[in-house]
């Protein structure tokens, strides 16, 4: 099992940006994909960006687009996920997840981690 610590959220002005990170640790190797999801109160999570560990191809939710950025830092065993121009309808409670695909839906998803609130103000 792998456990996963997601960190940076808060409360941001619209237009603002924030830092997420996903630290990972335990059965890191079993882990070869990791995703953001985001859910907003009353809604069902959704996917926004996912990436492999090992490197290749970043995907992203058209919604976020040339305003979200995934990377990673291996030595760190640390995902993360920058976020620029945010927006009012980017509020919601941030998740990260580990798998095997680097999918668009939660159930490609394994662990989760316990999330983290980013809220913007118009």
């Amino acid at each position: 099992q792998v456990q996963l610590v997601e960190s940076g959220g808060g409360l941001v002005e619209a237009g603002g940006s924030l830092r997420l990170s996903c630290a990972a640790s335990g059965r890191t190797f079993s882990s070869r994909a990791v995703g953001w999801f985001r859910q907003a109160p009353g809604k069902e999570r959704t996917f926004v960006a996912a990436m492999y560990w090992s490197g290749g191809g970043t995907y992203y939710n058209d919604s976020v687009k040339g305003r979200f950025t995934i990377s990673r830092d291996n030595a760190k065993n640390t995902v993360y996920l920058q976020m620029n121009s945010l927006k009012p309808e980017d509020t919601a409670v941030y998740y990260c997840g580990g798998g095997v695909v680097a999918g668009t839906g939660s159930h490609d998803y394994i662990d989760w981690g316990q999330g983290t609130q980013v809220t913007v103000s118009s």
